[in-house]
């Protein structure tokens, strides 16, 4: 019995040590979302100041889009900001843009300093009611919503050249037919 006390540390720190181990295996930006496959959460975000509309839930129907999270505060969000600039220019599909835990001000600032990609764009300020509905765990995070309103696709992280070329464009022009 009391070598049995003696084990079970060790068979728990194993049993620890192997969970840890998988979990170095894994992606971080493949988090599964359960919104997947599901409608897009009701919204009614408010305008960024020096835009005419904010966001609504029925502007995500109609058109297959991209939603796009993001905040003037966000490092990755300004690296990915170039690639959104391109996709807009080519008329593929439409963003719209969540300004999540931002200061409004700041937001819209940082939008005429580098471009607006965006088609509408919503505020969401702290504790960001929208974006947690989306599954939103950090930014940037973009969806795909197809015609619908259902959300087809979640990308965690920058949208690179490279993410839009192998993963976003294919799933958008799926969608599209």
């Amino acid at each position: 019995m009391r070598r049995l006390l003696y084990l079970l540390p060790v068979l728990v720190l194993g049993v620890l040590a192997l969970f840890f181990m998988k979990g170095l295996e894994m992606d971080p930006h493949e988090i599964p979302s359960v919104l997947l496959n599901t409608p897009a959460p009701a919204i009614n975000l408010a305008a960024l100041p020096g835009h005419d509309h904010g966001l609504t839930t029925d502007d995500l129907k109609g058109r297959v889009s991209v939603v796009d999270i993001f905040g003037s505060w966000c490092v990755s969000c300004a690296q990915e900001h170039p690639t959104l600039l391109a996709i807009k220019e080519t008329g593929i599909v439409p963003i719209y843009g969540i300004d999540w835990r931002d200061d409004p001000v700041k937001g819209a600032e940082w939008l005429k300093k580098n471009g607006d990609p965006y088609e509408r764009v919503g505020l969401d300020p702290a504790p960001g009611h929208a974006s947690v509905d989306f599954g939103v765990t950090g930014a940037p995070e973009s969806f795909i919503v197809d015609k619908g309103g259902i959300i087809r696709w979640k990308h965690i992280g920058p949208i690179t050249p490279e993410v839009w070329e192998t993963e976003l464009l294919p799933k958008i022009r799926e969608l599209q037919k």
